[in-house]
C-alpha cells in the first residue's frame, strides 16, 4: 500500500476499460501508474465486468476482424459486411439527432480499429460477437454478425475486466483497492497535481504529474439522477455497478471543466423485470432482453407503445429503455410465439417467462403472476387481435430490415411484423435498467479536460462515461468500450507525455 506522501507520474481514477487503456498507454510511455479502485477486489472492474463486451469498429471485411481475433474464434463459421468509416460516423449522427461533437466522434471512429488491434497486442482475447443482433445464415452453419456490432471481448465483460488487470499487475500498474478519489488538488497556478482519497486509514493526498479521470457515469447515484434525469429515474435499476456516483464530475466542474452533452439522457435498455436493483457480479449483462423486435411489447394497461421494428436492437435499446421507464410502474411485457422464440438471445435463459397455449390464457396467467400490477387483460387481447388484422404480407427476415409491416395501427411495426398465432406464447416481464450516462465533462481531441473557453487544465485528463458529447437521446451498440479505449489510449499517452513535461 502506498504511503501519505504517494507520487506517481500518473494517478488514474477508475478502473474499469476506459481506465486501464489509460493506465497501460501512460505505463508504455514509461510513467509510474496507480490505478484508484473505489471498490473492494471482489467488486473491482467497473461497469465493465457487466458489459456484453461489444466494441463497435471499423472494418473492411473479415479479414480485418481476424487480424484482431487471431486464434480465439473460427471465421468459417461467420459472415460480415465490411463497415466504413462513413457507415460508423452515419450511425453516431443518426442515433444522436445530429448532435454528437464532430471532431470527437471522428477520432472515435478513425481510431476504433487501431485501438482494438493494440488491446489484442497487449494481451487481449477477442471473437465474434454472435448473440447480439446476428442471424443464421440459411442453409448454411455461418451466423451473419451484426452491422457494426461484430467484435467483442472473450468472455465478455469479466473477460475484458480480468485482462485489464492482469495485464496492469504485469506491467507494474499499482492498483489501491477501496480507494475512493474525493477532490482534486491543484497548485496556485491551477495546475493538477494530486488528488485527495479515503482509504481504510482516512484521509490523505497521492501527488502525480497528471491526473486522469475514468470514474464512469452518475448512474449509480439516486440523488443526480433525479435532478439530471427526472423524477422517474429515481428509483430505476442500475444495471452495472453501484460505485458510479459522479464524484469527480462534480470536482471536475468545480475545477472549472465545461459541463458537456446530454446531462438529461442515458444509456438505457430493457432488462427483466424481476433483475435487483443492481447489478449482479454473477449474472453481468444477462439480465437484458434485447430480442423485441421479434415481438409486440405491451404495457401493463395492454397496448403496444414502440414501433419494435423501427431498427435493430443495437440501434434502439438504449431509448427503448427509457420507453419502458415511462409506462405505468415502468415495466412491459415482450411477447412472442413459436415462429420467433427460437430467434430470442441466450441471456432470455435467465428468466422465467409466462407461457400459455391462447392469448387469453396468456393474459390470465400474466395477472396471476404478476397480481399486484394492474394488468388489463381484456385490452391485451383485443390489442394482439388489432395486431394480427394489420400485419401485412410479405417475407418475414430476421437479417435485414425487411419492410414486413403493419398497417392502421398507431404506432405501426415497421419491420418484422409476424402475427402472433403459433402457440405456445411466450411473455417476458421487462422494465428499463440504467447503463451509464451520456452528460459529462468535455475534452478535446487530445483528451484534455477543458473549460468553458476551451482552454485545457492543466494536467487534467478524461475518458469513458464520465466525458460528454458522444451520445444524445441513444447511441450505437458498442461505442461506450470504443470511446472509453480510445480516448483513454489517448488520455493515457499525453497524460504520461505532460508529467515528463
Amino acid at each position: 500500500m502506498a504511503n501519505n506522501n504517494s507520487r506517481y507520474d500518473v494517478v488514474v481514477v477508475g478502473a474499469g476499460n476506459a481506465a486501464f487503456a489509460a493506465a497501460m498507454a501512460a505505463r508504455q510511455e514509461g510513467a509510474r501508474v496507480a490505478v484508484l479502485e473505489r471498490a473492494t477486489k471482489e467488486l473491482r472492474g467497473g461497469n465493465t465486468r457487466f458489459t456484453g463486451g461489444i466494441f463497435r469498429t471499423t472494418y473492411n471485411g473479415l479479414d480485418d476482424l481476424v487480424a484482431v481475433i487471431r486464434e480465439h474464434d473460427d471465421p468459417s463459421t461467420v459472415e460480415v459486411d465490411p463497415y466504413t468509416r462513413d457507415d460508423f460516423l452515419n450511425d453516431i449522427r443518426r442515433t444522436s439527432g445530429g448532435k454528437a461533437d464532430p471532431e470527437l466522434s471522428q477520432v472515435l471512429v478513425d481510431r476504433s480499429y487501431e485501438t482494438v488491434k493494440w488491446m489484442a497486442d497487449l494481451g487481449h482475447a477477442w471473437e465474434f460477437s454472435r448473440d447480439v443482433g446476428s442471424v443464421q445464415v440459411p442453409g448454411s452453419n455461418k451466423q451473419k454478425l451484426a452491422f457494426g456490432g461484430a467484435l467483442r471481448a472473450k468472455h465478455e465483460g469479466v473477460g475484458l475486466s480480468e485482462t485489464w488487470f492482469r495485464l496492469a499487475e504485469e506491467a507494474g500498474i499499482e492498483i489501491l483497492y477501496e480507494t475512493e478519489a474525493r477532490k482534486i488538488l491543484t497548485d496556485e497556478s491551477g495546475r493538477v497535481v494530486g488528488v485527495k482519497v479515503r482509504d481504510g486509514n482516512g484521509l490523505r493526498d497521492i501527488h502525480c504529474g497528471a491526473l486522469v479521470l475514468a470514474s464512469g457515469g452518475f448512474q449509480a447515484n439516486p440523488e443526480m439522477r433525479t435532478a439530471y434525469l427526472g423524477p422517474v429515474w429515481g428509483m430505476v435499476k442500475v444495471r452495472g455497478t453501484r460505485f458510479n456516483r459522479g464524484d469527480m464530475h462534480r470536482e471536475a466542474m468545480a475545477l472549472g471543466a465545461e459541463a458537456y452533452g446530454h446531462w438529461s439522457g442515458c444509456h438505457a435498455t430493457p432488462i427483466d423485470a424481476e433483475a435487483s436493483d443492481y447489478g449482479e457480479v454473477k449474472l453481468t449483462d444477462r439480465s437484458n432482453r434485447l430480442s423485441y423486435p421479434y415481438s409486440i411489447m405491451v404495457n401493463l394497461d395492454g397496448e403496444r407503445f414502440v414501433d419494435e421494428g423501427e431498427d435493430f436492437n443495437l440501434y434502439t435499446y438504449a431509448k427503448f429503455g427509457y420507453e419502458i421507464l415511462k409506462q405505468r410502474a415502468s415495466v412491459a411485457f415482450q411477447v412472442f410465439d413459436q415462429k420467433t422464440v427460437a430467434l430470442l438471445e441466450k441471456r432470455y435463459q435467465t428468466g422465467k417467462p409466462v407461457v400459455a397455449d391462447t392469448i387469453p390464457a396468456l393474459a390470465d396467467a400474466i395477472a396471476e403472476r404478476f397480481p399486484n400490477w394492474g394488468f388489463n387483460k381484456e385490452k391485451f387481447i383485443a390489442t394482439v387481435e388489432e395486431y394480427n388484422a394489420a400485419v401485412q404480407d410479405g417475407e418475414f427476415d430476421p437479417d435485414v430490415k425487411d419492410g414486413k409491416r403493419t398497417a392502421g395501427l398507431r404506432p405501426e411495426k415497421t419491420n418484422w411484423a409476424v402475427k402472433l398465432d403459433s402457440p405456445p406464447y411466450v411473455a417476458y416481464a421487462v422494465t428499463g435498467g440504467i447503463t451509464f450516462t451520456f452528460g459529462g465533462i468535455r475534452v478535446n481531441t487530445n483528451a484534455e479536460v477543458v473549460d468553458v473557453l476551451g482552454r485545457p487544465i492543466p494536467g487534467l485528463y478524461a475518458t469513458g462515461e464520465i466525458t460528454g458529447g458522444f451520445f444524445y437521446m441513444n447511441y450505437p451498440g458498442g461505442a461506450g468500450l470504443t470511446r472509453g479505449a480510445v480516448f483513454g489510449r489517448i488520455a493515457g499517452g499525453n497524460a504520461a507525455a505532460f508529467a515528463r513535461g
